[in-house]
């Protein structure tokens, strides 16, 4: 098995699209307009609509009511990112969680908020334990 994308299902696809694209650097590829996809090295963000959801199973999935799920983003320099991220982040209404804090597994971390509500984490490995984790 091979884990391969997460989907948010959203009320405004080009909202959470334009977001992600200018939060990550990572340009969509769009499928309809109701669905698109930022495809990076490890893993598919993909970003859908609540039309979509009937496809699957009538009422399963609400949009901008996560509460559990933290979807990560590993980048070279989480402080630059932060600084990156402030000047466009209060364009969306997002709010910063916490700022860059070196966690007690060795990576060191933004949180913050997607326009959603959904928690997005950049980090970046600081401790030799945990750069040699995700050593490419």
């Amino acid at each position: 098995m091979e884990f391969v994308s997460i989907r948010i299902i959203t009320g405004d696809v080009a909202r959470l699209v334009d977001f992600y694209e200018r939060a990550t650097g990572v340009r969509a590829t769009w499928a309809t307009d109701d669905f698109a996809e930022l495809n990076t090295a490890g893993a598919t963000l993909a970003i859908a609509g609540t039309s979509t959801v009937p496809l699957f199973a009538p009422g399963s999935a609400r949009p901008a009511d996560n509460h559990s799920v933290i979807t990560e983003f590993l980048v070279d320099d989480v402080d630059r990112a932060h600084q990156n991220l402030t000047d466009f982040v209060t364009d969306f209404v997002t709010d910063f969680v916490n700022g860059p804090t070196t966690m007690p597994w060795g990576n060191r971390s933004l949180l913050l908020r997607d326009p959603d509500g959904n928690l997005v984490n950049f980090f970046t490995p600081v401790t030799p334990a945990a750069v040699a984790k995700f050593a490419r």
